[in-house]
């Protein structure tokens, strides 16, 4: 590995990704069937087992090549083509690439009202056994 290259740590692509999906450990955890500290744990590694990657990938909402490339970097520099006023060539006039920020902002939406959707199941889930536990 060159000096220049980054180590390409997955745990802390998980977090990140997780934090710009607006997703807690807890929620995570919980979708995985495991406690915040194994979530927590688990992005502080530097690999994890690709079926976990998988499943972890599919909560967020993405794929897991999503993940294992993610860089910040481009990330940032993604949403600064929207702030670009120069006018030449802060938007591609190729037909072949088009792209629609409200299709992408709606589509979002759409993905994160599942997420939340899900999250309510599951916390319903988890009243409707404490009351079980707490009855019996």
């Amino acid at each position: 590995m060159s000096a220049t290259q980054k180590p390409n740590r997955i745990g802390p692509k998980i977090s990140r990704v997780r934090e710009l999906r607006g997703m807690k450990q807890e929620a995570l955890a919980i979708e995985l069937g495991m406690s915040q500290q194994a979530v927590s744990a688990m992005e502080k590694k530097d690999t994890i087992e690709s079926e976990l990657l998988t499943q972890v990938a599919e909560i967020l909402g993405v794929t897991p090549e999503a993940i294992e490339n993610f860089d910040e970097d481009n990330v940032i520099n993604y949403f600064n083509t929207f702030n670009d006023n120069s006018g030449a060539g802060a938007y591609s006039s190729n037909p072949a690439y088009t792209f629609n920020p409200l299709d992408k902002l709606i589509e979002a939406y759409e993905e994160n009202k599942k997420l939340y959707e899900r999250l309510l199941e599951a916390e319903k889930e988890k009243i409707a056994y404490l009351e079980k536990l707490l009855k019996g």
